[in-house]
């Protein structure tokens, strides 16, 4: 093959993907933004299984054969796949939207940066993945940025525990995902389509008893036509299109580097609050933002 076109053909694939991650991660940032949103127009476990609903639907037209393939392979690890998609689906976007009801989106965005962090210090609990200094160093700067969030920036508040309640819900629900994550080291081999796909219907049938707790205590909240709207950004947007997006990025440049992607999450998160919502960017957010990032850049370094 000539040289150039080569290149051109490699540059053009490189270019796809960076395209694809930065919008896979706009649109995850903007979830904190439509939690916020959803706020009185819907509610919270609601959003969570109408969610995996619309995504169930979405799933049955446009990945029903995906699933069929790999279904053989699937159907000997439902089990495992079911506590997955319920852990890291349902309970994560469960606390997730729960936690908007009482935080900020900036401080949503900036706490769900230190997921890759809780994943590295679960990863050597459970499988003992062996752990750098510096690495550790980036456990602890991140760990700052995050009680700076969870402080608002008074780190006196530590010694008291006077933390917003969801900052509490988000810390509870990255430290969830994270144990979603490590254990996804044991996923069956089928493509990431099919994975996905049967994780989200565990989603639908594990969150069905949400609205349930919700309407028995009283709290239902049937969607406004502002909830409506929030329904289905967080359906089309972060839960599918998203999601795609993100299976062909890693297909084209591989895992590691489609998932240093993920940390533009808490940046699109923070300046969608300021700019659709209106948050006030305060001087600790800034720092927190710089712990977390840098923290992530310290423990994602490898020795060579």
């Amino acid at each position: 093959m000539n040289t150039s076109t080569s290149g051109t053909a490699s540059s053009g694939l490189l270019g796809n993907a960076y395209v694809l991650l930065i919008f896979t991660t706009l649109s995850w940032g903007g979830n904190a933004i439509a939690g916020r949103i959803a706020v009185g127009e819907i509610s919270p476990l609601l959003l969570t299984t109408m969610r995996w609903v619309g995504v169930a639907i979405l799933i049955a037209l446009f990945a029903r054969r995906a699933v069929a393939e790999a279904w053989p392979v699937l159907r000997s690890r439902l089990g495992f796949l079911a506590a997955l998609g319920a852990l890291g689906f349902t309970a994560f976007n469960a606390l997730f939207y729960l936690a908007a009801q009482s935080t900020v989106a900036i401080n949503i965005g900036i706490i769900q940066g230190a997921i890759p962090v809780f994943v590295m210090i679960g990863a050597y609990i459970v499988f003992r993945t062996p752990v750098t200094v510096v690495q550790v160093a980036g456990v602890a700067v991140t760990m700052v940025g995050v009680a700076l969030v969870a402080s608002h920036g008074d780190l006196s508040m530590l010694a008291t525990l006077a933390f917003a309640d969801g900052d509490l819900l988000m810390i509870l629900a990255c430290a969830l995902y994270a144990g979603y994550t490590v254990a996804l080291r044991r996923r069956p081999a089928v493509s990431g389509l099919a994975m996905f796909s049967v994780l989200a219907i565990a989603a639908l049938v594990s969150s069905l008893p949400l609205p349930v707790i919700e309407a028995v205590s009283g709290t239902l909240i049937w969607p406004s036509a502002v909830g409506w709207a929030v329904l289905a950004y967080v359906v089309v947007f972060p839960s599918f299109v998203a999601q795609i997006c993100f299976l062909r990025a890693v297909d084209l440049i591989g895992p590691a580097r489609a998932g240093l992607f993920v940390n533009l999450v808490p940046i699109f998160a923070a300046g969608l609050g300021v700019v659709v919502l209106g948050e006030q960017f305060q001087v600790h957010h800034g720092l927190a933002l710089g712990f977390v990032l840098g923290g992530i850049w310290l423990a994602e370094r490898r020795r060579a």
